[in-house]
């Protein structure tokens, strides 16, 4: 394996170049828009990235001197594990790496429409493979026992997906889907039980991708970053305000005013509330900044359908987004969050008796 040396990458929105990128002396990410997309195009980070012409510097943090909307790109949990056990089968140290390498290494196997050249890895997901042999390598690696081989292929087929749990991308008659496995602390049934949630945040009126069980186990999603060839481009809360999802670091006052600031929809904001609604009353304390998106279709800013719904304990049992600063919230906090974002109270009470009784 041999890691492109290069001081710049293009980055590109579907098929069109968004603009390029360098690392400065300092180890920050300096962004450009291309002159083109700066006449047809939009900002791929409204609040960080406008769509302006000059180049635009990174702080430092939360994503160690790279955009949120590029750290998106990159694999968090399950594919770093891959990424780095694969770099050091080949002698490399992960340590090493630039923020420009690790992005040339997502290439085109970001979620999302962002692709990144020169590209070191260009693949698609492969056709629906033996899940119950996948499970077994993925068991193996998470002992430290999987042959070289089982790595490789593996981190080829987890993309650049984010999260702790492992995860591969597949197709499944002809459409995109990502199925999760079972890490090790997680319940053998994990999968049904993020299935029966999914159903369930449906019955709630939470906008869901499709759902399902393959091999009535593993849970499946439906990619709402595809349609059919076409990718979406999209951008989590975390990418969209710098926000750390490695710690609890947003409030969903925070969350709700933002979605309003990017859609501009009061549609949009209920469906963030409502979401909000059901994370409490469920109890998904793991409802961290990266597990909120927004979706750009169409010339608008929409909230992505949900993900990752289910009960959780998160840090310290508490929520990872505070509900009007508490971290275990009760109807009067999410109350007061309808309140500070301008959600009419008779409306708010509505919204959580409607996600209370579909539980």
């Amino acid at each position: 394996m041999k890691i492109p040396s290069t001081d710049m990458i293009t980055v590109k929105c579907g098929s069109h170049i968004a603009g390029r990128m360098i690392l400065s002396p300092e180890r920050l990410m300096v962004f450009e828009y291309d002159a083109n997309w700066l006449k047809n195009g939009f900002a791929l980070s409204p609040f960080f990235l406008p769509l302006k012409a000059g180049a635009m510097t990174a702080r430092r943090e939360p994503f160690h001197g790279n955009f949120g909307v590029f750290a998106d790109s990159l694999p968090d949990g399950w594919g770093n594990l891959l990424l780095d056990r694969v770099l050091r089968k080949y002698g490399l140290d992960p340590a090493s790496l630039t923020t420009i390498q690790r992005l040339s290494l997502v290439g085109n196997n970001g979620m999302g429409a962002l692709t990144y050249e020169p590209a070191f890895a260009v693949s698609e997901p492969q056709a629906l493979e033996d899940l119950n042999e996948i499970a077994a390598e993925v068991e193996m690696i998470m002992n430290d026992q999987a042959y070289m081989e089982s790595v490789d292929e593996l981190y080829r087929q987890a993309g650049s997906s984010a999260g702790a749990r492992p995860k591969v991308l597949i197709m499944h008659e002809g459409e995109h889907w990502l199925v999760k496995f079972a890490s090790s602390m997680d319940p053998d049934n994990i999968g049904e039980i993020e299935f029966e949630y999914s159903q369930r945040a449906r019955r709630a009126g939470i906008e869901m991708p499709e759902t399902r069980l393959f091999e009535g186990k593993y849970f499946g999603v439906k990619r709402f970053d595809r349609e059919g060839e076409e990718r979406i481009h999209m951008i989590s809360a975390a990418g969209l305000l710098h926000a750390d999802f490695r710690v609890p670091s947003l409030d969903y006052t925070e969350l709700i005013k933002a979605t309003r600031a990017l859609t501009g929809s009061v549609v949009e904001v209920e469906k963030m509330y409502r979401l909000m609604a059901f994370n409490v009353l469920i109890g998904n304390n793991d409802d961290h900044a990266r597990n909120f998106s927004f979706i750009y279709k169409k010339g608008e800013w929409k909230c992505s359908p949900a993900y990752d719904l289910l009960p959780s304990v998160g840090m310290n049992g508490e929520h990872c987004t505070a509900v009007a600063g508490s971290g275990r919230p009760d109807e009067g906090d999410m109350l007061r969050v309808a309140a500070q974002c301008s959600i009419e109270n008779v409306r708010a009470k509505e919204i959580i008796a409607e996600v209370g009784r579909s539980l």
